[in-house]
């Protein structure tokens, strides 16, 4: 299935700012985040289809994927 990632800010570095993506069906949220290398502890937001969800939501063809990194200041 083919799904749409988002990466915004710091996690853009190395990567990639959008790209559509193949996964096999069954694939989480969690799974894509590990797929990309993505330390869990730096996750800040995570949307599918601009909704919040968990690393454990399950994800459909078509959908689009936001990984938003943890924000620090001051």
């Amino acid at each position: 299935m083919q799904i749409t990632v988002k990466l915004f800010a710091t996690f853009r570095q190395g990567r990639f700012d959008i790209e559509s993506r193949e996964y096999p069906t069954g694939t989480t949220v969690g799974d894509v985040v590990k797929d990309l290398e993505i330390p869990e502890e730096k996750l800040g937001i995570l949307m599918v289809n601009s909704r919040h969800v968990d690393l454990d939501r399950g994800l459909e063809a078509g959908e689009t994927l936001a990984i938003f990194p943890l924000v620090g200041g001051g």
